[in-house]
């Protein structure tokens, strides 16, 4: 079974970066890989995806042009770059998993399987 640890979250000014990064126990090579997000009193909520081969990424309106996905899959690791961050940002942020063949934008939040622990990103002066 594949596990994901999540880590790098932390406590930064507004207008700051961070970079989450994923790590998994096993090959991420037929996976599609997620970020998601949940703010206190808030639904968990895509943030970017990353299709099994890398074939295609997807953002959310309110990070795109800040955030950035990428995959090592040399280490098994996939990182979430975060610019320019906004108090709205202040949330815990996970990764997940799902083998599937379509693009990651068509997968649903209640088809992924393996799901990390997530890490707290707080953005604050």
């Amino acid at each position: 079974q594949l596990q994901l640890v999540e880590s790098g979250g932390g406590l930064v000014q507004p207008g700051g970066s961070l970079r989450l990064s994923c790590g998994s126990s096993g090959n991420l090579d037929s996976y599609t890989i997620a970020w998601f997000r949940q703010a206190p009193g808030k639904g968990r909520e895509r943030v970017s995806c990353v299709s099994r081969g890398d074939v295609s990424t997807h953002y959310a309106d309110s990070v795109k042009g800040r955030f950035t996905i990428s995959k090592d899959n040399a280490k098994n690791t996939v990182y979430l770059q975060m610019n320019s961050l906004e108090p709205e940002d202040t949330a815990v942020y996970y990764c997940a998993a799902v083998r599937s063949i379509f693009y990651c934008s068509q997968i649903k939040i209640n088809e992924y399987t393996v799901w990390g622990q997530g890490t707290q990103v707080t953005v604050s002066s």
